[in-house]
């Protein structure tokens, strides 16, 4: 174990070939746990952060639920990519439903980091590479992924994650990111960057800057939140999803619209989704670049709170 003190905020701890584990020693409070050992085969091994937790200590993320063992924390996926799942579990096909196809299985794997670095700002990096496969093992993507950790806020109870992923086709044939509802299924357009809410999280209260409730499902907008209970102790808690405005989810100049999948029934799951209503293809040798922002806070925000919140601490 390799520990690293941060004296104004974050203490790091480091298990090699594990985890990298994130304190806020003020509270004592684990505000993450980046986890890289890879999993069973049958759930796609890839990282994931779980425990995310609020600077109260409430964990605000899910890991192997029953109803999907695939479903960990905060991660990246790839539910229908060039024929492959890189999501976990069963496969969706059209007509027949999902099925348990374990050819189509593949993994992200982890090959090294470049940096993980606590400053005395109370900023956090992380930079990784890894590497996507089918069920062969074949090299079929690079990716160059930073995970930092800022405006930690114990006072007001905030903190914000920013999770950036640069993915470089490697084969030599276009990459095809698809979702269920590419292939047929109605408003199952899950794919890319995927949070799994607690169980105390169902029917929690989703927002956009325009509108609100489950119909959010599908449609465009810069940021998403959704607030839920928690179960064990009094209070509530935000996620505030937002897209980097380089993103443009406005599809305009070419860029590819991405689109919000959002459940708060029977699961708690959001993701800004790649390609919800149409594939995203990504040519031989090209790069997919996205930027993610997710604020965690201690209390149930109103959409003029987030608003806000935004506004006063820009990119």
């Amino acid at each position: 174990m390799n520990e690293r003190l941060n004296p104004t905020r974050l203490h790091v701890a480091h298990s090699h070939d594990d985890r990298i584990t994130v304190t806020e020693p003020a509270t004592g409070v684990v505000l993450l746990a980046y986890v890289y050992r890879p999993e069973a085969a049958w759930e796609a091994p890839k990282p994931y952060l779980h425990p995310l937790t609020t600077l109260s200590g409430n964990v605000v993320t899910d890991y192997r639920p029953n109803d999907h063992r695939w479903h960990k924390g905060l991660q990246m996926t790839a539910s229908h990519l060039s024929g492959q799942n890189l999501w976990g579990g069963n496969s969706y096909v059209h007509g027949e439903g999902y099925l348990r196809l374990p050819e189509r299985v593949g993994s992200m794997a982890h090959v090294g980091f470049d940096e993980v670095t606590a400053r005395d700002d109370g900023t956090l990096t992380i930079a990784e590479r890894l590497t996507w496969h089918p069920h062969s093992g074949d090299l079929w993507a690079d990716e160059k992924r930073t995970i930092e950790v800022r405006d930690v806020d114990v006072t007001n109870g905030t903190w914000t994650l920013i999770w950036s992923s640069a993915i470089t086709n490697r084969r030599t044939e276009p990459l095809r990111f698809g979702s269920p509802t590419t292939h047929g299924r109605e408003l199952s357009g899950y794919t890319g960057l995927f949070w799994r809410g607690p169980r105390a999280f169902r029917d929690g209260r989703i927002q956009t800057p325009h509108a609100e409730g489950p119909q959010i499902m599908g449609t465009q907008a810069p940021w998403l939140a959704y607030s839920g209970e928690h179960d064990g102790s009094d209070g509530h808690a935000t996620l505030v999803f937002e897209h980097a405005p380089e993103n443009d989810h406005s599809g305009k100049h070419g860029a590819h619209p991405a689109h919000w999948f959002v459940r708060n029934d029977p699961i708690a799951a959001v993701a800004p989704s790649l390609a919800f209503h149409d594939e995203l293809i990504l040519e031989p040798g090209a790069t997919l670049t996205r930027r993610y922002r997710v604020v965690i806070a201690d209390s149930a925000w109103k959409r003029d709170e987030i608003a806000t919140y935004l506004a006063e601490h820009p990119w």
